[in-house]
């Protein structure tokens, strides 16, 4: 096994810069440094991230337990966390947690096997009474990131999702719709409790009533959200505008709405929340919600490293804006 030491002999520097070079722990003169990455890659040599963590007492590695379920807006939100992470001199290490309670908890003991110094976490529905509780045991510096359960003494980020969805729902309500329907998402995250509420809470603002037989389960999914718009449009009196709870479901419903040669905007309102690329490349654009993705992804990485200097502070958190992207398909001109 290659060691520092050859690397050094190689390189003509003493082991102590050669370490320097390797973990970044001192400025070194850039010709040095360039005879010593040459020498790292000549020789092969590969840091023992894990042994050097015993001296040390951190890996310079976060975790990332996150449920990717082939949703856009996660592969964007770990692409900030990325840029951040990197910046800050961290690596990263990914794991899906489907989101499943059982892999969930794998994820992260596999997670704290490979010491990671912190854990970023877009907890399952069933997280707070499993995985939440022993991290604060264990006393690991975790961020939950997107779904943010409240009521939990631990650092959360994610977007305002009530306000934001009462907005949309008004909107409707403005342009002289009196049956708006809402596909929600899967039962038991707090986005999708949280994006229901903000539906009922834009019907009142809108001087409408509630019916609960204007809700249907898209589960978050594209599929299911085809299913939950047929079952709102088989109602004796269905709706005349549709909220998408999440990109996935907006899928559903345009396939679904297409499927039945609705016309979306003149046919059938629809909104949604989360904004994608192609939200302004169909016919018409769509009118959404956009989350500040990035922004989420910026500071949970940011939350995540201040915890980790100070475990003592105060949990923090932190609601970030979403923004209406007013286009066509609510009807508008």
């Amino acid at each position: 096994m290659v060691t520092m030491k050859d690397v050094a002999q190689l390189a003509g520097v003493s082991i102590t810069t050669v370490s320097h070079v390797v973990n970044g722990t001192r400025a070194v003169a850039a010709e040095t440094k360039e005879r010593v990455l040459d020498a790292v890659a000549r020789t092969g040599y590969t840091s023992d991230v894990i042994a050097r963590s015993l001296v040390t007492g951190g890996t310079r590695s976060l975790g990332v337990a996150i449920s990717l379920v082939a949703n856009p807006y996660f592969a964007e939100l770990m692409q900030a966390i990325e840029s951040e992470a990197t910046a800050a001199g961290y690596t990263l290490l990914l794991v899906d947690t489907h989101d499943e309670a059982e892999t969930e908890e794998y994820s992260i003991r596999m997670l704290r096997a490979r010491r990671v110094d912190g854990l970023l976490l877009t907890p399952s529905p069933g997280a707070v009474t499993s995985v939440l509780p022993e991290l604060r045991r264990l006393n690991i510096p975790t961020v939950l990131v997107d779904r943010l359960p409240g009521n939990q003494p631990i650092d959360q980020v994610g977007p305002e999702n009530v306000q934001a969805m009462s907005a949309l729902v008004q909107h409707l309500g403005e342009l002289g719709h009196r049956r708006i329907g809402m596909i929600s998402g899967a039962a038991g995250l707090t986005t999708s409790s949280e994006r229901t509420l903000g539906y009922r809470l834009g019907l009142g603002r809108a001087g409408l009533p509630w019916d609960p037989e204007l809700v249907a389960a898209g589960e978050s999914s594209s599929a299911q959200g085809a299913v939950a718009l047929a079952q709102l449009l088989s109602l004796p009196a269905p709706p005349t505008a549709v909220v998408a709870g999440n990109n996935n479901m907006m899928v559903g419903v345009l396939h679904e709405a297409r499927r039945r040669q609705l016309k979306i905007g003149t046919d059938l309102a629809v909104v949604g929340y989360d904004d994608v690329e192609w939200a302004d490349l169909v016919d018409p654009p769509l009118t959404t919600m956009a989350q500040p993705i990035a922004d989420i992804g910026r500071t949970a990485v940011r939350m995540l490293l201040a915890r980790i200097q100070d475990p003592s502070r105060e949990p923090q958190t932190v609601r970030l804006p979403a923004k209406l992207m007013h286009r066509q398909s609510c009807g508008c001109a």
